[in-house]
């Protein structure tokens, strides 16, 4: 158990962030699942737009390294234009 007033915060900030953490990455794999879902190449674009923007938020916020999200969008963008 923590000792001082800054470890018990910190401990509490922590939990608060690892949350919150969780929560973005687990919108962002539903979002993901969606768009793989999806057959029509407007309503993909769009999600695609999306999702994108979440995997550049997730990277920036080092949630997940940067190489992981431009690899995620890559892939996804030659899903998105491999619909007809």
């Amino acid at each position: 158990m923590a000792n001082h007033k800054s470890a018990l915060k910190r401990i509490r900030s922590n939990e608060a962030k690892r949350l919150r953490n969780r929560y973005d990455l687990k919108t962002t794999r539903t979002f993901i699942k969606k768009l793989k879902l999806t057959h029509d190449k407007k309503e993909a674009m769009e999600l695609f737009n999306k999702v994108s923007g979440m995997l550049d938020k997730l990277a920036k916020k080092n949630i997940i390294h940067k190489n992981n999200a431009a690899n995620k969008k890559s892939k996804l963008h030659k899903l998105v234009n491999s619909l007809a």
